[in-house]
């Protein structure tokens, strides 16, 4: 109701309560939350350094010659140090919270959260595994 109307029994003033911009800073459950919501932007701009390394390769040896130089500079290996460290986060925080989004149940009984992370680990260190013999190994 905007201010300064006469309010009635019908119709009561709004009780607002005042929330600070930081709201969530106060708490460390909120503040991860936050931080692992922001983290997405930095798995966002790796995808994308990802597509445009596919487009220089796509464009020719010099092109992707010159990609490659780019990504050796001293800001650029700064930049991936850190959004490794916030893609790990992410990463971590979201096979966490799988037992809160799905529910398995094996022979009638629900699967326990420990044994459903556990698998969500073990299916990322198989791939992280098949991934790097892939490129490694010549």
């Amino acid at each position: 109701m905007p201010a300064g109307l006469p309010h009635t029994p019908l119709h009561p003033r709004w009780y607002r309560r005042r929330m600070p911009i930081f709201w969530w800073a106060h708490q460390w459950v909120h503040a991860r939350f936050i931080l692992r919501e922001l983290t997405s932007v930095f798995v966002a701009a790796y995808a994308l350094v990802l597509l445009a390394q596919v487009r220089a390769l796509e464009q020719g040896v010099v092109a992707y010659t010159q990609f490659q130089e780019w990504l050796r500079t001293p800001a650029v290996l700064i930049l991936h140090a850190v959004a490794l460290l916030f893609v790990l986060f992410h990463s971590i925080t979201w096979l966490r919270l799988a037992p809160r989004a799905l529910v398995v149940r094996l022979a009638g009984r629900r699967l326990p959260d420990s044994a459903l992370v556990a698998a969500n680990y073990l299916a990322w260190g198989v791939c992280s595994a098949a991934i790097a013999w892939f490129v490694l190994v010549p």
